[in-house]
């Protein structure tokens, strides 16, 4: 009986039959079920459906029922998955691809609507302005599957604006539907609305700002006033352009399509790469036309301002795709430094070919004197901008020397040399120019004045910094030279004509004739001189004590001495009395009158941005 017990049976008659084709499994009653939910849902908001659905917007009001799209469009396309393996399942794959265009087209729409009908809270300086912000709405609106993102955007929106609310959430909804689209393999429709519309918003915002678009001749034929006023718009623009235009833009670009790195490189490529080459285009052209000194702070601007911004066009353009706009930048910058560079060389030449051959009437400020260092003391508030342009083109002098350069810093910089040596070029040729006086003492008060005002141009303006305080003091020291000069060729006839010492007895014939060439001196002297100017208040009050200090010391006690021992029958020989003679020097050095000319290549003064900074 165990044995039997034990014993093994024998199979059944039948068997159980295989699982009929037709019975629904478990999966498959899922997808079922997902696709009858999304085909409630996409055809009531079919684009062919009723004119409300038409006209208004899945994203306007209710927003629980986007997400609920969204969310069959996401269950759809797992039900498809499921269905292309399955060999029998071809209708059920045919009703849910028709489903999945239905709700693309639907989307597609939406997505249309949001980017159009938001530009004004879409714009680039809206979006750049908000950029932190609307992260943090992106993580509580577009995350589909947190409950609680409705609650915790309205948190958010608790502390920001109706504007900023309505970016944030514009920026969210075409961020999930974006990811939407591209899940379904329907990115193409999607990236093809996106450029159309941003492209044109970019474009528009550049117009707007007096950006043009122009060819190399057209540039090269526009006078230099008119094309001055477009780099005028052209330096307010790209300021914008750059740090909110392009940066907003690729902040909106880099959220909408946040689910796919290639996309929002060729979006944002396509959308800002041709307007940014040509926005960078331009100072490169501007470069590339006839150079002349008065054109120079213009292009340094522009150097300024592309060197300012290159942090952030690196960041923004950091895309391969958009290496062309790195590129074109850095061309500009180049072609800029080498024209900044010929005019510098343009400036020196410019000085050093001045013919002008009328001397100053008096010795005063010889225009040459004024332009130059105008011009050099403007070049003092581009330091940082010219000290990158010359950094590999060292001045070559033949035979420099400390004396000349006024006792610079041994580890001065390369743009304090060259200014230094272009002042130095100044005070040569002023040096020059002392042969058309034919009086030694005017041609030596002719170097105080001007060299007084390169002083003072250089210790009240940028360029004391570059060169120095020994700079300055060594050549306040030559000021005093020039000034000790004059007086001794301007006064020594006035002083010699007195008795070395006043108080010696000497005989009043000896007396009266040291009186007679005495008047006669000074007479000359004050004639000559009265039509003679110094600029300068305080090198004027300087000269006028020291030659007053000795003159009326030694007339003083000669005066007092023989006042009334030297006459001519009831009248006095003695025409001056001391205080006379401090008035007549008080009236001295303020003549006015024409000052000459300078030659046509050094006859304008320039500032920088129209103003000095």
């Amino acid at each position: 009986m165990r044995n039997n017990f034990f014993s093994k049976s024998s199979p059944p008659s039948t068997t159980i039959p295989p699982l009929s084709p037709s019975r629904t499994t478990f999966s498959e009653s899922l997808m079922d079920e997902n696709i009858e939910i999304a085909e409630s849902l996409i055809i009531k908001w079919s684009t062919d459906a009723s004119s409300y659905v038409k006209i208004t917007s899945l994203f306007h009001d209710d927003r629980s029922e986007s997400k609920q799209f969204l969310h069959s469009v996401r269950d759809l396309q797992s039900a498809m998955k499921y269905f292309v393996t399955q060999k029998a399942a071809s209708e059920k794959l045919v009703r849910a691809q028709t489903l999945m265009q239905m709700a693309m087209k639907r989307l597609e729409k939406e997505f249309y609507q949001i980017l159009s009908s938001n530009r004004a809270c879409l714009d680039p300086e809206s979006v750049s302005a908000r950029s932190s912000r609307s992260s943090v709405a992106r993580s509580s609106v577009s995350d589909l599957e947190d409950d609680e993102s409705e609650d915790e955007f309205r948190v958010v929106g608790e502390s920001v604006s109706e504007v900023e609310r309505a970016s944030m959430i514009a920026m969210a909804d075409l961020e999930a539907i974006a990811d939407c689209m591209i899940a379904s393999g329907y990115g193409k429709e999607c990236v093809k609305i996106y450029k159309i519309i941003r492209k044109s918003t970019i474009d528009e915002a550049l117009y707007h700002l007096g950006v043009e678009r122009l060819s190399l001749s057209k540039v090269q034929k526009i006078d230099w006033e008119v094309l001055e006023l477009k780099i005028r718009k052209w330096l307010n623009a790209v300021k914008m352009a750059v740090k909110t235009l392009f940066h907003g833009e690729r902040i909106l670009c880099d959220s909408v399509f946040s689910a796919s790195e290639s996309i929002r490189e060729s979006c944002f490529a396509e959308i800002s790469r041709d307007s940014a080459i040509s926005l960078f285009e331009f100072p490169e052209m501007v470069a590339k036309i006839k150079t002349s000194p008065e054109k120079m702070f213009r292009m340094l601007d522009m150097y300024e301002a592309i060197a300012d911004s290159w942090p952030e066009i690196e960041s923004i353009f950091s895309y391969e795709s958009t290496s062309l706009v790195r590129s074109q930048a850095v061309s500009s910058l180049v072609k800029l430094g080498e024209s900044v560079r010929t005019m510098l060389t343009g400036f020196e030449t410019a000085i050093q070919k001045d013919t002008s051959k009328s001397p100053v009437l008096g010795g005063g400020v010889h225009p040459l004197t004024r332009y130059v260092m105008n011009y050099i003391s403007f070049l003092a508030d581009y330091s940082g901008v010219l000290a990158d342009i010359v950094t590999d083109w060292p001045l070559i002098l033949q035979s420099p020397s400390e004396s000349d350069f006024g006792s610079l810093e041994s580890d001065c910089s390369l743009i304090s040399t060259r200014i230094a040596w272009l002042i130095l070029v100044l005070l040569c040729k002023l040096d020059g120019k002392t042969e058309l006086y034919k009086d030694a003492a005017l041609s030596y008060l002719f170097l105080a004045n001007n060299l007084q005002y390169v002083v003072v141009k250089v210790r009240t303006s940028k360029l004391k910094l570059l060169l120095g305080e020994d700079w300055v003091t060594k050549h306040e020291s030559k000021v005093k030279q020039y000034a000790s000069n004059y007086e001794r060729m301007g006064w020594n006839k006035v002083f010699s004509s007195l008795p070395e010492n006043p108080t010696d007895e000497i005989s009043l014939e000896k007396a009266r004739d040291c009186l007679k060439k005495f008047n006669v001196a000074f007479d000359e002297a004050y004639r000559k001189q009265s039509a003679w100017i110094i600029t300068d208040p305080k090198l004027r009050d300087e000269i006028k004590i020291s030659v007053a200090k000795k003159l009326m010391s030694a007339y003083q006690e000669f005066y007092n001495e023989y006042q009334g021992k030297l006459r001519f029958g009831s009248e006095s020989l003695v025409r001056y009395a001391p205080d006379d003679l401090g008035n007549h020097l008080s009236d001295l050095f303020y003549a006015t009158g024409n000052v000459g000319s300078v030659s046509s290549s050094c006859s304008s003064s320039h500032s920088r941005g129209g103003q000095r900074h």
